[in-house]
């Protein structure tokens, strides 16, 4: 029976929930914003299941990708909208295609981070993108073998630990599943996000205008009868790696609307670079990523996934020529599935070592440690989310005129 003593001994990938025959655990929301199972005893029939599908258990061992390579989806518009290169929307269409099914991460109607699937290449479009929140994995797993069973083609992406979750729910190899991760540094709460985007909204009901306008600028306070309801405004989009600036420099992108007497929208925008928008601090100084994380139990590809992709960060050092600051792909193949699949794509591929990739990407072997701040993050009774921020994760004004004038500098080149 599952028991979480320690919560740094529970990734939340859900697949002890699934796999529980008697249905008997249930997803509970601690303190910080994250979920963790808890077992109804008076219904287990302690048949262990739940112990034996758990990744932080029974981890699997480091391996090494059988190779390591840079690529870039030709497609400048699918590549622009992508995280990095725009890889795992050619590898789920090339499933599609075939008649499969994908699995991905997505936004529900309360922008929620949820796992779901789709099986039209339209419905790619939701999945393309990080998303720096952990997301519910729900009743996926128990999807992704149904249709497994039926002789269905299914892809499934997620975090590490995600995937490590459902190759030990399936207790058995498909030759029709192909599972892809990434390089995760760590996931943040999604009760921590929810409480960001809450605090938005608030601050777009104190500052709301009749017309469209950004409200991270300092707007003029409106009187108390024009005053926007917090629950009157509505999220329209989010992206929290919006390439406008470049893929380096990427922003996190917030629309927010609310609905006139008359039936117009206005419309509130919001884009600020990963150095200034509050919630992307928080997520680099990792104040609230969830306690595995910082003992994750599947780096260095131990998920067991056939193939990882990871933004390309060493392009600068190692392919500088071909760094066009629109984001790029490096992708390990971890087995002869991933190599075959690979192999059906049209796509260019640049060859490096593991060793290139564990020197400019450390996330693949190493997990975030806590900081100090984390403690003071999570016991800040009564601040708000932005107020913590402010202290526990100040801009950093030095380096963000370092990089400004650097890229003064490179134009003034050019």
């Amino acid at each position: 029976m599952i028991e979480i003593l320690e919560k740094k001994d529970c990734c939340g990938c859900e697949a002890c929930v699934q796999r529980c025959p008697k249905q008997c655990i249930t997803l509970k929301e601690d303190e910080e914003g994250f979920l963790y199972p808890e077992v109804n005893k008076d219904v287990c029939i302690a048949c262990g299941l739940c112990e034996k599908v758990c990744p932080v258990i029974n981890q699997g061992k480091p391996i090494e990708p059988l190779s390591v390579f840079a690529a870039i989806n030709p497609d400048e518009e699918v590549r622009l909208k992508s995280s990095s290169g725009g890889i795992f929307t050619m590898l789920a269409e090339s499933v599609i295609d075939r008649g499969g099914v994908v699995f991905g991460v997505s936004f529900n109607k309360e922008w929620e981070v949820v796992h779901k699937y789709t099986e039209t290449k339209e419905g790619l479009a939701e999945f393309r993108g990080s998303k720096y929140v952990q997301s519910r994995v729900g009743n996926t797993f128990s999807q992704a073998e149904t249709f497994l069973k039926q002789g269905r083609e299914v892809l499934f992406s997620g975090t590490p630990c995600q995937i490590a979750g459902l190759k030990r729910f399936l207790r058995k190899d498909y030759s029709n599943l192909l599972t892809v991760d990434f390089i995760c540094h760590g996931v943040p709460s999604p009760g921590v996000f929810r409480q960001y985007l809450k605090e938005e909204k608030e601050k777009v009901a104190r500052k709301g205008r009749k017309n469209t306008v950004s409200f991270s600028s300092k707007s003029t306070l409106v009187p108390e009868r024009d005053m926007l309801k917090p629950n009157e405004v509505e999220i329209e989009h989010i992206s929290f790696r919006d390439k406008t600036a470049g893929w380096k420099k990427y922003s996190f992108v917030l629309v927010l609307t609310k609905a006139t007497a008359a039936g117009e929208k206005i419309q509130f925008s919001s884009r600020k670079n990963l150095r200034i928008n509050p919630f992307l601090r928080g997520f680099l100084k990792d104040l609230y990523l969830r306690p595995s994380c910082h003992e994750c139990p599947a780096k260095l590809l131990k998920s067991g996934s056939d193939i990882t992709i990871a933004d390309f960060w060493g392009i600068t050092a190692l392919m500088p020529a071909a760094d066009d600051d629109k984001g790029y792909s490096i992708i390990t193949l971890n087995s002869t599935k991933g190599e075959e699949t690979i192999g059906t794509l049209s796509i260019r591929k640049v060859f490096f070592t593991y060793e290139d990739l564990k020197r400019t990407n450390r996330a693949i072997e190493c997990s975030p440690t806590i900081p100090l701040s984390r403690v003071a993050f999570f016991s800040s009774d009564g601040k708000t989310f932005h107020e913590k921020i402010k202290k526990l994760a100040p801009i950093e004004f030095k380096k963000i005129i370092k990089l400004e004038l650097h890229k003064l500098i490179n134009l003034i080149r050019l």
